[in-house]
């Protein structure tokens, strides 16, 4: 990607407020190029734009552009394209109000239209395709999946990159590729979640506007904190943090889940926060305490955004029940969302049991399969004792705790 000949325009300009900047055009596999740009010597450092949708910052694009410049491959150039003039004003704008403490410009709702507009049309072209390669999938059989080579998924995931949904891509790189127990099931199960995610979208009307959310989020189409605590579902109640779970995401970023729970609504509320590879995600609520606030909800009616800062104070054990109880609330949620990856349960009176492999077995004698990431700590914590135990539910991966209250009603985040 960094050879002259993936950048047919580039050039290096002077920046508003001082310093250089490096732009270029790359060509990818879609019809239109990649646009990247990197300020280079802006007052707080360097700064990057790009048009992928890839969550790293810096891109590979703005990476092989940075190398290309590095060489001399890139030469001086007086002219500068529209796009690279309004990026480099709207960040000296940003740095001016910050210096003159003046409040941000209002997104123009027109121009934030037009952009949407724009995504959707590049995602319905993207899945259109998905829709084509799924059915091929199915006609070739599934008898040689396993000796299909990475190259073969890759492509179709690249090109949902590129009409950026990258759920979507997401969701095309996790299909089981190597065999392994049950391959067959597992992989027809997961071509059919991709079938109906397509077919979800693409029909659009007819379904509910929660519905409609949740399709939209589950293909990349994600909704700015902006908007979402403008114009965002709001619930005031007494939230109680029950824990949260770290873990990557295909791009390499790492990623914060935070479960809430609401004591008078009963309603459950996820924190979702991210970072890059060597920095740690932001922890907007620590476990083990309750607050009384707003909460903003992504239209999905399930992410959730903070509503100002309210004290937070200790909370006390919170209710827990039974295993079918636990699979109750996660088969309604599951209705709601098919694609659902994990679910927060609490199991009260939870006892560790070995059979088979480690379980969280409750006082009926029902148990749960554990992912054993944290067992030490919570064998430690708890000593075999039962204990209210907070923890993600997912049929694929078992049962991860990341919660356990001791004797005292203390609170130990795993």
């Amino acid at each position: 990607m960094a050879g002259a000949g993936s950048w047919p325009r580039s050039g290096v300009v002077p920046a508003d407020g001082g310093g250089r900047a490096v732009w270029g055009e790359c060509e990818g596999s879609g019809a239109e190029p990649y646009l990247a740009a990197a300020h280079l010597d802006g007052e707080k450092g360097p700064a990057y734009k790009c048009s992928c949708p890839s969550r790293k910052i810096p891109c590979k694009h703005v990476l092989a552009l940075l190398a290309l410049w590095s060489r001399g491959a890139v030469a001086d150039r007086r002219d500068r394209p529209e796009w690279v003039a309004a990026w480099l004003s709207a960040r000296h704008a940003r740095q001016e109000r910050a210096v003159n403490g003046t409040p941000a410009a209002p997104v123009d709702p027109e121009r934030a239209a037009a952009t949407l507009r724009a995504r959707e049309r590049a995602v319905t072209a993207g899945l259109e395709e998905l829709r084509l390669w799924l059915r091929d999938q199915v006609d070739g059989g599934l008898a040689g999946a396993p000796e299909l080579g990475y190259d073969h998924w890759d492509r179709m995931a690249k090109r949902l990159v590129d009409a950026k949904a990258g759920g979507a891509a997401s969701l095309v790189t996790q299909l089981p590729q190597n065999g392994g127990d049950r391959w067959p099931d597992r992989l027809l199960e997961r071509l059919g979640l991709l079938h109906l995610l397509v077919e979800g979208y693409l029909a659009d009307e007819g379904t509910d506007a929660r519905s409609r959310a949740v399709v939209r989020s589950r293909v990349g189409i994600s909704t700015r904190t902006e908007e979402v605590l403008a114009s965002g579902e709001r619930v005031r109640d007494t939230w109680r943090v029950l824990g949260s779970r770290e873990g990557l995401t295909p791009d390499g970023m790492r990623s914060r889940r935070t479960w809430l729970h609401g004591s008078a609504t009963g309603r459950w509320a996820l924190s979702l926060t991210y970072a890059r590879p060597a920095q740690v995600p932001d922890s907007p609520f620590r476990c083990g305490t309750e607050t009384d606030g707003e909460l903003a909800f992504h239209p999905d009616g399930r992410r959730a955004v903070r509503v100002g800062r309210t004290p937070e104070r200790p909370a006390s054990p919170p209710l827990g029940g039974t295993v079918d109880q636990a699979l109750d609330s996660y088969a309604a949620a599951l209705a709601q969302d098919p694609w659902l990856e994990a679910w927060p349960v609490v199991l009260e009176n939870a006892v560790p049991a070995r059979a088979d492999g480690w379980h969280l077995a409750d006082p009926t004698g029902a148990s749960l399969p554990m992912d054993t990431g944290e067992l030490w700590r919570l064998l430690a914590a708890t000593g075999g004792r039962p204990a209210t135990v907070a923890a993600e539910w997912s049929p694929v991966t078992g049962l991860a705790p990341m919660t356990v209250w001791d004797a005292d009603g203390k609170a130990l985040a795993l």
